[in-house]
């Protein structure tokens, strides 16, 4: 019988070893805790990553671009420019927890350059293919599951090169037990007839909830589903249509005549069968004119069954067909009456996204997320749904700028289905003008915790602030108090309250001026109050005459506490390794 090895004895070892070079060490105790199951790949480093080492990802806001006439009570969209890994990263801080549907089409990883690695596309002849697609998703995968609320639910949009492949990281990343379904969508209209092998007519979405507390949505009824209701009383219940009367099993209690009252024939139940109900039921029915006898009134009794009383929804299935999703060709149609011409190759249908949102928004206030935006058809359709049920639903798209495309595509579109455009055939189309969007880039500051390099990152993050609280307007006085910007920034929705303080000495005239207001505020929500603080106290004894009315915090420890259980570790030299092979400083 083997014996069973000590791992702490095992790694003793290796450190004690003469003749071996430090990367050999280091690679052999790196091969120490590699696991034994599960899906396996060889690890390859980003450059995004290799710039995360040094910097810390911030948001800035570029005004100039910001549509706001939706007004105050629009929602506000978010658009960021960027790396998703950045973006990603800045968006724990903001959403950790928040964010109820994220649907992603990442790249399929083909070989037909649609994956870019490290500003190369990766062929298919690479035999680290699959590796980096793996490594690529996985660090994106591992943080959207932190900014999934515990109702929430990821829809990845992939094909056959790597469904196989991201069905065992999801199992990995998210939990095998949440698998939802592996659904199938017919995504093209018709088949193509000069394949070499199999004409490829469906792509898969996988899905993947946070927790046992999503509950996914039944899907709106169709007119496809309802056209067997073609008739109509007028007598103000609505459509119906006749139903068998009878059932399969027999009680001797409901087998009895009924009585057609315009023949007076009499007409049992078929043999072996009865009435779904008593007789004293059934002639109710005969008075309201439930019970129907054909056309002319002299037919055998039929049961209406009223459209108002059938589940008002249906339960998704795991094959979305073309005529409820829309299909390629639909998409490609989409984009051309918007732009002319398609500026974008591959899109996906506004219908198809919209049946995500209506299977995964549990509330209608719900957030959603896309950080591998493209043509930015999840906002397109997060507005219509918005449109058409009155939800509140709110949308951060990300994409990088490469070719531009989201200035030129992904903003632009979005932009004229909100102001309204006029497709190539002269239609006008009205603009879902009751919505808000605003323009982001990533930023950066550097990672090392200096003094100059912490007042930076809270001066840097106020518009990460914004869009955490979901507030904008900002004021230039706090009461009677006139505000410096340089110093003191507040922010005020007539609902909501923020301050944001870089400068300590600044304290004492807020401090004050609250205690002026606190009577008028009394039954408002408290007040967040966001601080510079070099260490973690947030002042909390200066603003104790006020304690009831404010939610004190202290920046940037908030922050760098958030970022560090996503940004990647440093590289640490062999002697900085601890005894169990942990980084020391993490």
């Amino acid at each position: 019988m083997a014996q069973k090895i000590d791992r702490r004895v095992l790694e003793q070892r290796i450190r004690e070893v003469e003749g071996l070079s430090s990367d050999e060490r280091s690679a052999l105790l790196e091969l120490l805790h590699t696991k034994k199951y599960g899906l396996v790949w060889e690890d390859k480093p980003e450059n995004v990553e290799e710039r995360l080492r040094k910097s810390l990802p911030v948001l800035k806001e570029d005004k100039e671009l910001a549509l706001l006439d939706g007004g105050e009570d629009a929602p506000n969209h978010i658009l960021i420019e960027g790396d998703n890994l950045e973006a990603l990263t800045a968006l724990t801080y903001t959403h950790e927890g928040k964010i109820d549907v994220i649907y992603i089409d990442p790249p399929y990883n083909t070989g037909n350059k649609d994956f870019v690695y490290n500003d190369k596309f990766v062929d298919s002849e690479d035999e680290y293919r699959h590796s980096k697609w793996l490594s690529f998703m996985s660090k994106r995968l591992k943080i959207a599951k932190r900014l999934l609320s515990n109702r929430g639910v990821i829809f990845i949009s992939i094909d056959d090169n790597e469904q196989a492949n991201l069905k065992l990281l999801c199992d990995e990343v998210f939990g095998e037990n949440n698998l939802v379904s592996q659904t199938m969508w017919h995504k093209n209209y018709a088949s193509a007839n000069d394949s070499k092998t199999f004409s490829s007519v469906l792509d898969y979405i996988l899905i993947y909830r946070k927790t046992s507390l999503f509950l996914r949505n039944l899907l709106p009824r169709t007119e496809k589903q309802n056209v067997l209701y073609k008739y109509d009383s007028k007598d103000g219940k609505g459509r119906w249509r006749p139903d068998n009367l009878s059932v399969r099993t027999y009680s001797e209690n409901y087998d009895f005549p009924i009585v057609n009252p315009n023949t007076g024939v009499e007409y049992n139940p078929p043999k072996g069968r009865s009435w779904m109900t008593n007789k004293e039921r059934v002639d109710e029915w005969i008075k309201e004119t439930r019970v129907y006898f054909g056309l002319k009134g002299d037919g055998a009794p039929q049961l209406k069954r009223y459209l108002s009383e059938v589940q008002q929804g249906i339960v998704p299935t795991s094959y979305w067909s073309y005529e409820d999703c829309g299909h390629n060709d639909e998409a490609r149609k989409e984009l051309k009456d918007i732009f002319g011409e398609p500026p974008f190759t591959s899109p996906k249908p506004t219908k198809l996204i919209k049946q995500v949102l209506q299977v995964g928004c549990m509330i209608k206030e719900s957030l959603v997320l896309d950080f591998f935006a493209g043509s930015g058809t999840t906002l397109h359709a997060t507005m219509q749904l918005n449109a058409e049920d009155g939800g509140n639903r709110r949308c951060i798209l990300v994409t990088n700028n490469e070719n531009n495309i989201c200035r030129n595509v992904t903003y632009e579109r979005n932009k004229r289905v909100i102001q309204g455009y006029t497709t190539p055939k002269g239609t006008e189309v009205e603009g879902l003008k009751n919505n808000n969007l605003r323009y982001y880039r990533v930023g950066y500051v550097e990672r090392e915790r200096s003094e100059k390099n912490m007042q930076e990152l809270v001066r840097a993050c106020t518009d990460l602030l914004c869009i955490k609280e979901d507030l904008y307007q900002e004021q230039s006085h706090l009461g009677t108090l006139s505000l410096e910007a340089d110093k003191v920034r507040y922010f005020d929705d007539g609902k909501h309250r923020m301050l944001v303080i870089y400068q300590e000495r600044s304290i004492t005239a807020i401090v004050r001026e609250l205690e002026e207001m606190k009577d008028v505020w009394a039954d408002d929500e408290k007040i967040k109050v966001y601080l510079f603080s070099p260490s973690r106290y947030a002042y909390d004894d200066d603003f104790a005459t006020v304690e009831s009315h404010v939610a004190l915090c202290a920046l940037p420890a908030a922050i760098y506490d958030c970022y560090q259980r996503v940004l990647p570790k440093a590289k640490v030299r062999l002697s900085e390794i601890g005894e169990e092979g942990k980084e020391l400083g993490e």
